[in-house]
């Protein structure tokens, strides 16, 4: 590990033994639509063993994956396990992400951590899994059979908050206005559920999605769909999406000279959305906390070997960072540092 950020590392982990994270707990486990109690969850000072993990993501393709493993690095680091990290390069690669999850796991670990690239296709693989080692869902939202305990949030609460940014500036009645959407890859399981939020958010609203664009969330294919539906209707007054698409927009527009004139929000939280929303290149973004997020896995799964689990199913509260909601705590539990690089195969340097 790279000592600029091993320094960032141990004073963000010096504390974490004795705090308690703020958590939203779902009444009934893996079910976002049952209401929520809030909880002051006070993690494991230590795990009793030096358990080693698998931890499979969707990929690394934007830095919202980078915030999880961050926190999951410096949980590991703080509980004293290891793990190694596999990333299937993308939604549309499914297959492989089964192959790696069950090669991750026969190598010998006591857990897999399962950041999912569909949310109902590894079912199958999940319940082979989970007849040996807990499986711990994580951000991404994913079908019950076989899940240990999840880790995430309501994203259509996500796509929601979104969505509310654009409707609170045109409630209905005003003048309409047209919306570019980009929610992300069609098969991804967390996709349907910020669409449902988000369309749903706008119906009291004099906003109309205009132009809808599916996709990976890889920048070149964002930029790319981007462009199309600027061409497609050249009227938009904003657009609105995932973070690659609201940082690919902020792009397209400034090559164009379309700044000021087509607004930019974006429905989760990366480090070119923290620099947009400073500069007024996008007006806000819902965070999940994404560090936390790795953070709550990393324990939730040591807990489940040592069978201490007692809360299946909780996540951080949602919160709209704009310009006028900037916090330091935010920021910590939501961005990575700068200097931090990916880390696929981490050992404890206690």
């Amino acid at each position: 590990m790279h000592a600029v950020w091993l320094f960032v590392l141990a004073v963000f982990c010096t504390p974490a033994a004795a705090e308690t994270w703020r958590l939203q707990v779902p009444r009934t486990p893996f079910d976002y639509d049952s209401g929520y109690d809030g909880a002051d969850y006070r993690p494991l000072d230590k795990a009793s063993h030096a358990w080693r993990l698998c931890v499979a993501y969707p990929h690394l393709k934007d830095a919202y994956w980078l915030s999880v493993n961050y926190g999951m690095v410096a949980e590991a680091d703080r509980l004293g396990v290891s793990f190694q990290l596999v990333e299937a390069g993308g939604y549309p690669n499914l297959q492989r992400q089964i192959r790696q999850a069950e090669d991750c796991v026969a190598t010998g670990a006591d857990a897999l951590i399962l950041g999912t690239v569909s949310f109902g296709g590894l079912t199958g693989a999940v319940k082979r899994i989970s007849q040996t080692v807990p499986v711990i869902a994580a951000v991404n939202d994913i079908a019950d059979a076989g899940i240990t305990a999840k880790v995430g949030v309501s994203w259509t609460e996500m796509g929601a908050v979104a969505g509310r940014v654009i409707a609170a500036r045109h409630p209905k009645g005003t003048a309409p206005v047209k919306v570019a959407w980009f929610p992300g890859p069609e098969q991804a399981g967390w996709v349907k559920f910020v669409e449902q939020g988000f369309r749903a958010a706008l119906e009291d609203s004099s906003a109309v999605v205009a132009v809808t664009k599916y996709g990976d969330t890889g920048r070149e294919i964002q930029v790319r769909l981007v462009e199309e539906a600027l061409d497609e209707a050249r009227d938009l007054d904003y657009i609105a999406g995932s973070a690659p698409a609201a940082e690919a927009a902020v792009s397209v527009l400034r090559a164009r000279g379309m700044q000021g004139r087509v607004q930019v929000v974006s429905d989760y939280m990366t480090h070119a959305v923290y620099r947009g929303v400073i500069r007024g290149r996008i007006i806000a973004a819902p965070t999940d906390l994404p560090v936390l997020q790795g953070r709550l896995a990393i324990e939730m799964a040591v807990r489940a070997i040592e069978g201490k689990l007692h809360i299946k199913h909780a996540g951080p509260k949602i919160q709209i960072f704009d310009q006028n909601s900037l916090s330091s705590g935010v920021l910590e539990q939501s961005l990575a540092p700068a200097s931090f690089v990916p880390v696929f195969d981490f050992q404890p340097h206690q």
